[in-house]
Formats: C-alpha cells, structure tokens, sequence
C-alpha cells in the first residue's frame, strides 16, 4: 500500500489544488504570480481611493494626484520583482547562483524575498517622489497601507505550491504536505509524511488579514495619514513582528537550517529585526503636518 495512505490520523490532507490555474500550451499561469498581480493591483486601488479621501489628510489637502500612482504603479512591480529576486539570491542562496547564474533569470522556478522586494519598493517610491514632487513618506504610507493584501494572496499561493511549509508538529491541524498530485511529480513529497505547521497560512493572516485591519484602523480611525510615516513605520513594525514570531513555526530553508549554532534562529527573524527597529523609530519620530496658512 502507498505510504500516502498510511497518513497520521491527527493530520489534515493536503488539498489536491493545482498550482497552476490555466495553461495553453508552454504558457501557464499560476497562483504565485496571479497573487503578486492582484496584490499590486488592490494596492494600486486602494491608495486611489486613500489620497482622494480630503477627510485623511491634513486641511483636506491631498497629498498627490491620482495620475500620480496611475505612473507609480509600474514602477512599484519593477521594484517588486528586481528587488524580491535579488534579495533572494543574495540572502537565501547566493552559492547556488554563483555556480548557476542564469538560474537567478528563471523566476518561473520561485525564490523571491519580501525583504528584497520591499527595498525595491522603497528605492522605486524614493526616486519617484524626488521625480514627482511628492512627500516621499505620504507615498510610502498610501502604499503600505494596501500591501498586506498581496502579502496574504502571496502566502496562500505558497500553501497551495506546497512550499515554505511549517515544522513537524503534533497539533490536531497539522498538515502532510502530500498528496498524489505531489507523489506523481518529478520532486515528489519533499515535506515528508509527518504533520507539520501551515505556517504560510499562519503568514495569510498575521501579515495579511490583521495587519491589513490594523492599518486600516490607523488610517481612518486615527486618521494617521495626517502624521507621514506613521503607518508606513506601523506595516514596517508589524510585519517584521508577524514574520518573526511565525518563523518560530516555520521550517528554514533547507540550504540555510539554523543559523549560529542555535535550533530556532533563522534568516527571516534576522531580517526582520531592523524592520521592527525601523518601524519603531519612524512611528516614534512622525509629527503632523501642517499646511501653510494663506497670506
């Protein structure tokens, strides 16, 4: 009998989802990317309908023109993909890219990193405001506030590849990431057949759901947007806490493991660390604006 079959019985099966949604001949379309488009593009929304809303902001005085993030939102996906691409080279497998280089061009394949992306993002909105004439914290701030969607989108899309899963647990909803969609791929079951935590799901909703309420709390019922940076520094903070304590539940990259001599220290938590710092600092040093009065 198949092994598959013998699964634990305090465990939940892994869903028969595939990853990818259509394809037509060599082009595919999958969840990842389909996560990273919707994302991009309710953060593009999103901030539309925050810098059109006079009640956010200072006097009523809106921070920029719509056409602005209409121009911005191309800039945001290069800095995105350049970024999270590089990051992840450079932070989480660079021995493997120098031996392969052309490797770090076939996206197709995984490997991006949220902390690579986001100081992508960061450079792209910079170079943008200075360009446009734009208070470059109000951007960061309209921008973050929208973000945490993708970010959950994209997390459940690596629940569904059946990638950056969890440790071996023995809570009663474990997941086997097996199933025989996976058995019968050419890498089979590389999770194994034990249990273990759906941290990308864990992910979903710190990083996603919660945050995304937390700074929609900070925008229009503390009205923070008055106060630039503040709830870019809140979504720097609470992402950087939320990645941080899931990483305790999430099992390393298997070319990293454990860093310096510990079991439970990871390259995500030492990535993240300054992002709380940073966000701490920001939120602690926002002032409101306020508008010159006319003569």
């Amino acid at each position: 009998m198949n092994d598959y079959f013998l699964l634990p019985m305090a465990s939940l099966p892994f869903p028969n989802i595939n990853p990818i949604i259509v394809q037509i001949g060599p082009l595919a379309v999958h969840w990842y990317g389909v996560g990273y488009i919707v994302g991009i593009l309710f953060a593009w929304w999103y901030a539309k309908r925050l810098i059109t809303n006079a009640r956010l902001w200072p006097d009523g005085v809106l921070p920029m023109k719509p056409e602005d993030l209409d121009d911005f939102i191309v800039w945001a996906a290069i800095g995105v993909v350049l970024g999270g691409r590089t990051g992840y080279v450079l932070f989480y497998d660079l021995a493997r890219y120098i031996a392969h280089p052309l490797d770090v061009f076939a996206v197709w394949q995984g490997g991006m990193s949220f902390h690579g992306g986001l100081l992508g993002v960061i450079l792209a909105m910079t170079l943008f405001s200075i360009k446009r004439g734009i208070r470059t914290w109000s951007l960061f701030d309209v921008v973050a506030a929208g973000v945490p969607v993708g970010l959950g989108l994209v997390r459940i899309a690596n629940f569904i590849n059946a990638e950056l899963w969890g440790r071996v647990t023995d809570v009663s909803w474990g997941v086997v990431f097996c199933n025989e969609r996976l058995l019968q791929s050419t890498a089979g079951c590389v999770a194994g057949l034990e249990p273990r935590h759906p941290s990308q799901l864990y992910e979903a909703v710190l990083e996603g759901l919660v945050l995304f309420l937390v700074l929609r709390i900070l925008t229009h019922s503390r009205l923070k947007l008055k106060t630039p940076r503040f709830v870019g520094g809140a979504f720097i903070c609470g992402y950087g806490l939320s990645r941080t304590f899931v990483e305790l539940f999430r099992e390393p990259d298997q070319q990293l493991g454990y860093l310096l001599g510990t079991n439970w220290l990871t390259m995500g938590m030492i990535l993240s660390t300054p992002m709380v710092l940073a966000g701490i600092w920001a939120m602690a040093t926002a002032k409101p604006v306020t508008q010159p009065q006319p003569a």
